[in-house]
């Protein structure tokens, strides 16, 4: 998958997703080329393929392409579609959860990345 088609499927996605999930994410969603790696990482195993950012500019979501990549290699155009979706309903769930005051899956984040440390002799407090 390019950079370009990643594009075209990520606003596929988002213009099927009801229009009310995106209230006050005035940042929009923003495809960044490059892999962010998670600063729990070890080795460099464990990358960040979407982030939900709240600060002083506003609310947005951004999406790792380069992430997503080196991630799901060798994928079919559908599969990443699927990826992509999954990807996104997650942000726009931590952005609708956020608006809501929930934080359920700020915490399953938390368990999942308390799980991978465990997984490497490490864990967190």
């Amino acid at each position: 998958m390019t950079y370009e088609e990643c594009g075209a499927i990520l606003d596929e996605i988002a213009d099927s997703l009801p229009e009310e999930l995106y209230r006050e994410l005035n940042g929009g969603i923003v495809l960044e080329d490059g892999l962010r790696y998670h600063w729990y990482a070890q080795n460099n195993d464990l990358y960040i393929l979407g982030v939900y950012i709240r600060d002083n500019l506003g609310r947005s979501i951004k999406i790792y392409y380069g992430s997503i990549i080196r991630v799901y290699r060798d994928k079919t155009l559908d599969e990443y579609r699927e990826i992509l979706r999954r990807i996104l309903v997650h942000e726009v769930r931590h952005h609708n959860e956020y608006l809501a005051g929930a934080d359920d899956l700020e915490y399953y984040d938390d368990e999942q990345i308390s799980n991978y440390l465990a997984s490497k002799g490490y864990t967190i407090k």
